[in-house]
């Protein structure tokens, strides 16, 4: 898949909104070859999802040894949302509290006053984290209108292909 569309698919309006949303799915192989798919917050920074970790998280040690990984983003409603990205992560220690960590949660249902809260007890908790940030190299927006898993677009095209074979069929 081209930058450019990559590109072309992350702009797409539904692509933003879904990019905006605090918590997405991470597919990787753990380190015993086992594959993981876990939630974990992220933010997107225009060009990358950037996730962040305790650094002692087992996942940082599978990503060492493979960072080949996928997210899903995607809505609880009917019919689902669904953005699904590919891609390689690099790994980075930082000391102290990304400001990324801080925005991802920052939709999350907490008054002023628990926000505080909350935001200590991540400072007094963690010296620094582990940051996991995903270069997309694949992408798909799924939104069941405009566009459908490719399985189910194989389905409507050869249902598509039935039904003028049927109607080639009935004309006289």
């Amino acid at each position: 898949m081209t930058d450019d569309r990559i590109t072309e698919i992350l702009n797409r309006p539904l692509s933003r909104e879904l990019l905006a949303r605090d918590l997405c799915r991470l597919a990787y192989v753990a380190k015993d070859g086992t594959p993981r798919n876990i939630p974990i917050a992220f933010a997107w920074n225009g060009e990358e999802a950037v996730m962040c970790t305790s650094k002692n998280a087992p996942k940082l040690a599978s990503l060492r040894q493979n960072p080949t990984v996928a997210i899903t983003i995607d809505t609880e409603v009917h019919p689902p949302r669904i953005l699904l990205v590919r891609g390689t992560v690099e790994l980075d220690e930082v000391e102290g509290i990304p400001e990324e960590y801080l925005e991802m949660n920052g939709s999350y249902a907490m008054t002023a006053e628990q926000r505080v809260e909350w935001e200590a007890e991540v400072r007094s908790l963690y010296d620094g984290m582990g940051c996991i940030v995903l270069t997309p190299t694949w992408a798909k927006l799924i939104d069941f209108e405009t566009t459908m898993p490719s399985a189910v677009e194989e389905l409507v095209r050869q249902r598509a292909e039935r039904r003028e074979r049927s109607d080639d069929g009935t004309r006289g």
